[in-house]
């Protein structure tokens, strides 16, 4: 491609039909706003610059989108205030617009065109000619026809409810993508006026200009509605979503990863897969994951921002999330079902966490266990811990966060409470049932016994008579 491209995104609308506070394009599609899906987009076909057009909501839009970190495209807002149609919108990213390149106007909630579609259109417009993304539809009702000479070139755009019957018969329609030579689109943005129904100016309109002057009108048609389907409705957008998280299943297993069902997986950050990850259903992954080889996981898990390291399994019903800290799950370990590890936990390779174990900002070393019902939370764990049932560590003082140290080979009875700061010397004992508040030596046995429990006499049930 010999030429630069610079892409409009059109993201001024209300989209009073989504029945929200949030802007239209921001709603979000795999846990990314829509409008941050087109300027995406737009960077990986190395886009020189994106010019996202923007009016209600302005600031909140503008907040809430950015260029991905490192990228050489430059992101730039103009506003459209008040919003006067399509044309109108094309006509405030004029001016930052140079004539050397090709303008590609794209949609803010139009999420799923493909890059090679794009780039398909690019190729058509070639630097010389307006070209059109077109779609075959079985019921265009609502859409722009494209309207066609005997000879097949494109003669006009003509919307609904612009058109004549026999226009409303055409099946083949307008996307709302198009790309043209901006040295060209700067003169056709000029000639737009509003004499149509919707007292609008119409982008479509430079279709006509283009011919009045002989330029070549092409279009690239293709078949598949979810590359130009846009959201102006919740149900329409939970379309689109499993329509996303589908085109995603798909894509990783062509890569080679199982998915026991790919109807039943949700990608909403980015996942980066070893070889034989198998992943059964139900599950939800956000943030940064990154599965090493051989890696397991169980239906219905929720994980986020982690590690997870070679042939690791994590059972049904865990929830991972690492937030800023991250989480990273050792070799070989084993996790669920019903854990649950947050922010600062690292795991050792072979380690254990079995259900309704919580791991907080703790690090535990290969082949610690904790396999049942219990707390870690700022712990440093050693070598082989066996930690007991019920058994957690009394870390926060109501002030300040404490840290609780349990060396190499320490066994800690269930139900133990360690209070921090607390360290268990090496190869020592905690008795079940304790409440440890002192450090114990390597070796020790630690036990603490508080008073038996009684019930006061005025608790007590009254004696009956006789």
């Amino acid at each position: 491609m010999s030429f630069s491209v610079d892409v409009v995104v059109m993201a001024a609308g209300k989209g009073t039909r989504m029945r929200s506070n949030k802007p239209k394009v921001l709603h979000r599609l795999g846990g990314r706003a829509l409008a941050q899906h087109v300027i995406d987009t737009a960077v990986r076909l190395s886009a020189r610059s994106v010019v996202v057009i923007t009016g209600h909501e302005a600031e909140r839009v503008e907040a809430g989108l950015a260029a991905p970190a490192g990228c050489a495209t430059a992101l730039r807002y103009v506003r459209q205030e008040p919003q006067l149609g399509t044309g109108h919108a094309v006509q405030q990213a004029a001016p930052l617009l140079p004539d050397d390149g090709v303008t590609l106007v794209l949609s803010g909630d139009v999420p799923l065109t493909r890059v090679e579609t794009l780039q398909a259109l690019l190729d058509l417009c070639a630097g010389e000619y307006l070209a059109l993304l077109t779609l075959e539809m079985t019921d265009p009702t609502g859409y722009g026809r494209i309207v066609r000479s005997a000879d097949g070139s494109v003669q006009a755009i003509v919307e609904q409810k612009d058109a004549s019957e026999a226009q409303k018969a055409i099946t083949e329609i307008y996307s709302g993508i198009m790309a043209v030579p901006t040295r060209l689109l700067r003169g056709w943005l000029a000639r737009l006026d509003n004499r149509n129904a919707q007292n609008e100016y119409y982008l479509t309109d430079v279709v006509k200009s283009a011919v009045a002057d002989g330029q070549g009108v092409k279009a690239h048609r293709i078949h598949d509605a979810i590359q130009v389907a846009g959201v102006n409705s919740p149900l329409q957008l939970a379309e689109l979503e499993r329509a996303h998280q589908r085109r995603q299943a798909e894509s990783f297993m062509e890569q080679g990863v199982r998915l026991a069902d790919p109807a039943r997986f949700d990608l909403r950050g980015e996942l980066v897969c070893g070889q034989d990850v198998e992943i059964d259903v139900n599950c939800v992954f956000e943030g940064r994951v990154l599965l090493g080889q051989g890696v397991r996981i169980g239906a219905n898990c929720v994980i986020a921002n982690a590690q997870i390291d070679d042939g690791a399994v994590i059972h049904p019903f865990t929830h991972i999330d690492g937030e800023k800290l991250g989480v990273r799950v050792g070799a070989d370990a084993l996790i669920g079902p019903f854990a649950r590890l947050r922010p600062g936990a690292q795991l050792g390779p072979e380690v254990h966490i079995g259900n309704f174990v919580e791991v907080k900002n703790s690090t535990l070393a290969a082949g610690a266990k904790a396999n049942h019902l219990a707390y870690l939370g700022d712990a440093t764990v050693g070598e082989r811990v066996n930690y007991g049932a019920g058994s957690i560590t009394a870390n926060y003082d109501g002030a300040n966060k404490h840290r609780t140290v349990i060396e190499a080979d320490v066994h800690v009875g269930s139900n133990s409470v360690l209070v921090a700061p607390v360290t268990i010397g090496a190869g020592g004992t905690v008795g079940a049932g304790s409440v440890i508040t002192k450090d114990a030596p390597a070796g020790a046995l630690s036990v603490s016994r508080g008073k038996p429990f009684t019930v006061p006499d005025w608790k007590r049930p009254a004696k009956k008579a006789g």
